[in-house]
Formats: structure tokens, C-alpha cells, sequence
């Protein structure tokens, strides 16, 4: 299952991620002022006054993220208010300790003739604390985008398993319904031997199915193994007149294949080309890899059917659809499905999806 944003961990990392940012942009501005301070004649008691400062500003802001807090969900024009006021009366305090710190400290405790000269310079600290509350904002949004962007992504995945299991789950009933019909009719006609033959590996097929996880794939080897289980259902049904030919290359056996992908495309050729026929007919099942891609072959001998624009006419049913659909949903645009007519009769199907190995 997938889970969305974790909150308190999230505020956690929220929290850790502001004292690092904040303690290392103050940091970076006492050294950006050393640097500078290294081009004038100075004395060495002025890098404590700079760090000093630096400190002011790192304590004085960090009322600042409380009180954007508060304001976050005011409307813009309040926010704006908020941040001028903030910054600029923030400013001001930071800017008469940098000239307690510059006179007391560094002018050996000169005092102005006015008290109201403690401000001076007042603009530059402003725009200092005006620019740390813009990077706070920045941040802070750019963090909250980041958030929608994974709530997206995670509500796109839970939709896409969604529809993985709609599809995979869709086939059970489908087939279950063409099943059940069958073994009806045996009864009817008092064949019970057979029909009770069916209903056992029915079971069988169904005990495999539910067992396997729609939203994973499975090993080739597994996948042919579920369709033989249902092919055996079917031989019941055809006895002679359902001829199989299994043409897997051994370097095939361990790539990876969504389950249920082949069960749906024999179902319908037995249902267009064996059932049909009166003499019955031959499924061929060929697996191969060619360069970075698996490629599978489902091919009938059966009368065929009219292909318009590379889609079976009698495609209004479940099978190919869904297949169709399940690929797409799986590999994107790194698969395709092509429905053909077979060589000297009958209809073929084509899959190519890209080759991994479990």
C-alpha cells in the first residue's frame, strides 16, 4: 500500500533542515564580512565584533519563523504587512546592537552624542532581514511544492495499482463465467466424469490465481505453467480436438511477464478457432528474445477473422482489451500488441514488452 506524506516525520525533517539552513547562512554572512573586512587596515579584535553580529542576527531572526507562522495563512496583502514590520523592527534592533557591539567593544566604549544614533544605518540591516525573511518564504513554498508534488505522484501510483487489479481481477469472472458455462452444459448432457475432471482443475487454476499478487510479475516459467493448468481444463473440454505446441527458448524461462497475460489470448483462440471448427485445431505459443525485448507469439489455425487497422474484428470482447490495456498500464510506450493473420490460416497476436529477468 502506498502512504502519503508521513507528517511528523516530515516536521521533523522541516525542523532540522531550518536550524541548518539558518546556522549556516549567518555563518556564511560573518564570513563574506571577514573577507571584506580584510581589505581595510583593521585590528584582529574586529573578526569577534563580526561574529558578534552575526550571532545578533542568527538570535533575532528566529522569533521572525514563529511569527510567520502565525501569519502563513493570512491573505497576501496582511503577509506582506507582516513581513515589512517584522523585518524592518527586527532590523532595527539588530542594528543598534551591531553599534553597542562597534563602539562599546572595537571603539573602547565611545558613546554618541544622541541616543537615537544607535540606529543609524538602519536601512542596510533591513534589507538584510527583509532578504532572510524572502528565503524563509522561498523555502517554505518551495518545500510545500515539493510535498504536492509527491502526494501526486503517490495519488497517480494508488490510482495505477487500482487499475492494475481492475484488470487483472477482471479476468477471473470473464473466464470463471466461460468455465462454469462449459461445465453446465457437460452436465446437461450427462457427462459428468468429464465435468467433474473440469471442476477439479478449475479449483486448481483458481487456487493458482488467487495466490499471485496482480500488482507483480511472475517468471515466464510460472506463467506457462499457469496456462497449461488452464489448457488442461480446456483438453477436457476438446479432448483431441485441442492440439498444443509450446516454442519457449530456455533463455526466456526466468524473464519477467505480468501473470495472467497469455491465459486471456488463449482463451481466445480456443474460443474463435478451436470451438468453431468441428475438427478443432492447433494453438502455437512461441517466446523468444531479440536484442532488449521478449517477444511472445499466440497463433491459431482457425478460420480467422477480419483485421481492420491491426485490431481483430472480435475484439469487442475482454481478452485482447485488457490485455492491451494491462500492457500499457505496465510498460508505457515500451510494448506493443499487433494482431495478424496467420500463415496459411487463422490469426496470430504479437506481444513485445521489454526482457527482465527476475
Amino acid at each position: 500500500m502506498v502512504n502519503f506524506v508521513n507528517w511528523k516525520e516530515l516536521l521533523e525533517n522541516r525542523n532540522r533542515l531550518f536550524w541548518l539552513a539558518h546556522t549556516a547562512g549567518w555563518f556564511g554572512f560573518a564570513f563574506v564580512h571577514y573577507l571584506g573586512s580584510l581589505q581595510h587596515d583593521l585590528r584582529d579584535i574586529f573578526v569577534v565584533i563580526i561574529f558578534l553580529n552575526a550571532y545578533a542576527g542568527w538570535l533575532f531572526t528566529v522569533p521572525l519563523r514563529y511569527i510567520y507562522r502565525k501569519a502563513w495563512n493570512f491573505p497576501p496583502i496582511k503577509i506582506a504587512l507582516v513581513v515589512i514590520l517584522s523585518s524592518y523592527f527586527t532590523g532595527v534592533l539588530w542594528q543598534i546592537v551591531k553599534n553597542i557591539n562597534y563602539w562599546e567593544i572595537y571603539k573602547h566604549g565611545y558613546e554618541p552624542k544622541f541616543w537615537y544614533m544607535y540606529t543609524q544605518s538602519t536601512l542596510g540591516s533591513f534589507y538584510i532581514i527583509l532578504s532572510w525573511s524572502g528565503l524563509y518564504f522561498g523555502s517554505k513554498y518551495y518545500q510545500m511544492l515539493q510535498i504536492a508534488k509527491q502526494n501526486v505522484l503517490k495519488a497517480n501510483a494508488v490510482a495505477h495499482q487500482a487499475q492494475l487489479k481492475m484488470l487483472r481481477y477482471q479476468l477471473n469472472p470473464h473466464f470463471l463465467f466461460n468455465t462454469l458455462n462449459a461445465i453446465s452444459t457437460l452436465i446437461l448432457v450427462e457427462e459428468n466424469k468429464t465435468a467433474n475432471s473440469m471442476v477439479t482443475k478449475l479449483s486448481e487454476f483458481l487456487r493458482y490465481s488467487l495466490d499471485k499478487d496482480p500488482l507483480k510479475k511472475v517468471t515466464l516459467q510460472t506463467e506457462i505453467q499457469a496456462l497449461q493448468l488452464y489448457l488442461a481444463i480446456e483438453k477436457v473440454r476438446f479432448e483431441d480436438r485441442l492440439q498444443l505446441d509450446f516454442q519457449i527458448n530456455d533463455d526466456c524461462q526466468q524473464a519477467l511477464v505480468p501473470s495472467m497475460i497469455l491465459q486471456p489470448l488463449a482463451e481466445n483462440a480456443i474460443k474463435h478457432a478451436i470451438a468453431v471448427q468441428e475438427q478443432g485445431g492447433s494453438i502455437t505459443i512461441s517466446v523468444y528474445r531479440f536484442a532488449d525485448d521478449l517477444l511472445i507469439e499466440v497463433a491459431d489455425n482457425g478460420p480467422g477473422a477480419d483485421i481492420i487497422n491491426g485490431n481483430l474484428h472480435r475484439e469487442s470482447g475482454v481478452g485482447l482489451v485488457n490485455t492491451r490495456e494491462r500492457l500499457q498500464a505496465l510498460y508505457h510506450e515500451r510494448f506493443s500488441l499487433v494482431v495478424s493473420h496467420n500463415q496459411p490460416t487463422g490469426v496470430k497476436v504479437n506481444i513485445r514488452m521489454p526482457f527482465q529477468l527476475s
